[in-house]
């Protein structure tokens, strides 16, 4: 299974409350956690970013 791209678009700052980046609606775990992930936790992170922002994880 190819990883799929990053969600980061470089605005890279946390929200108010240090829940999540306001760039790329990601956690500071799913931040730290990206890097060393296969390809399957990266989807697993795309999709809690895709939940976060409203929309569906499409089936693939």
């Amino acid at each position: 299974m190819e990883a799929p791209p990053s969600p980061c678009i470089s605005v890279c700052r946390m929200d108010d409350d240090r829940s999540h980046c306001v760039g790329c609606l990601r956690t500071l775990d799913e931040l730290r956690q990206w890097g060393k992930s296969d390809a399957a936790t990266q989807r697993q992170i795309w999709g809690a970013v895709l939940q976060r922002c409203g929309m569906e994880q499409p089936t693939l």
